[in-house]
């Protein structure tokens, strides 16, 4: 396969970003990294305690997540990234630190989110701000390349689909 663009593994709390980013990025063999894993303290903390990040909250997380896309050499380059995305906003800053990357957008329904959530356990993202996460999400637009998947499929049968459609994605081209 030829290098494929930074690809953000994208949806709210619970829908699989990381379980399906890893496997992803396993796949490719390429890096991959866990957006979680790049938020401050402070923001750990206001969502620990129930409290839903803002905007301004969001932009350095979204700018070391944005700098992790490009290469040590400056080009971004192929990788996995977790990352929720949730806003047109912050997909955009994304890209201008790599304007190729691709989002995959992990959807479903809320109750089987919700589901999810109840049965596992996360260091400081409660259940209860999945709400708040769903009514920031915004749709990704025609413009914005893309790849729908819906989370019901099991995660090893969505990354050999996935994998699928990476191997002839034409730049700048939505697929669902």
């Amino acid at each position: 396969m030829s290098q494929l663009p930074a690809l953000v593994v994208m949806g709210v709390s619970g829908c699989g970003k990381s379980t399906v980013g890893s496997l992803l990025g396993e796949r490719l063999g390429v890096p991959f990294f866990d957006g979680d894993d790049f938020h401050p303290p402070a923001n750990k903390a206001k969502m620990a305690a129930g409290i839903p990040l803002n905007d301004d909250d969001r932009a350095p997380w979204l700018t070391e997540i944005g700098m992790a896309l490009v290469s040590p050499a400056g080009e971004a380059g192929s990788s996995v990234i977790a990352c929720s995305a949730l806003k047109r906003s912050y997909r955009d800053l994304l890209r201008s630190f790599a304007p190729d990357t691709v989002f995959i957008h992990l959807t479903g329904d809320a109750a089987t989110i919700s589901d999810r959530l109840s049965s596992r356990e996360h260091e400081y993202m409660p259940g209860s701000l999945l709400a708040s996460q769903l009514a920031t999400l915004e749709p990704l637009e025609p413009d914005e390349p893309h790849i729908a998947m819906d989370i019901r499929e099991d995660p090893e049968s969505l990354v050999n689909r996935l994998v699928r459609h990476l191997v002839d994605l034409p730049s700048k081209v939505r697929i669902s």
